[in-house]
């Protein structure tokens, strides 16, 4: 069974720095073709942040692009998002995604909270 699991949130403050790791569990990160991180603000819809592909290829968001660095760690089967320049409105719960059988598989969360 595939599993993830988010960790690396906290507070911080405009202008600092955050990584975000997510453990796979289950399954080779070799083997997924493609990995995201999503986000969820207070109120609002869910946000696609920025996808990975097996080959490190990555795509961003507009909101993020040239802020965040998403990377795929094949030694630690993780994927990891490296946020610099944090502003206010990145603050969300930020989550790693991989497709499974049944629909995308999802961790549990963890909060970043930026403050101004």
């Amino acid at each position: 069974q595939v599993r993830l699991v988010e960790s690396g949130g906290g507070l911080a403050q405009t202008g600092e720095s955050l990584r975000l790791s997510c453990v796979v569990s289950g399954i080779t990160i070799r083997s997924i073709a493609s990995m995201a991180w999503f986000r969820r603000a207070p109120g609002k819809e869910r946000e696609w942040v920025a996808t990975c592909t097996r080959s490190n290829t990555a795509t961003y968001a507009d909101s993020v692009k040239g802020r965040f660095t998403i990377t795929r760690d094949n030694g630690k089967n993780t994927l990891d998002l490296q946020m610099g320049s944090l502003k206010p409105e990145d603050t969300a719960m930020y989550y790693c995604s991989a497709p499974g059988d049944a629909g995308p598989i999802w961790g549990q969360g963890t909060q970043v909270t930026v403050s101004s």
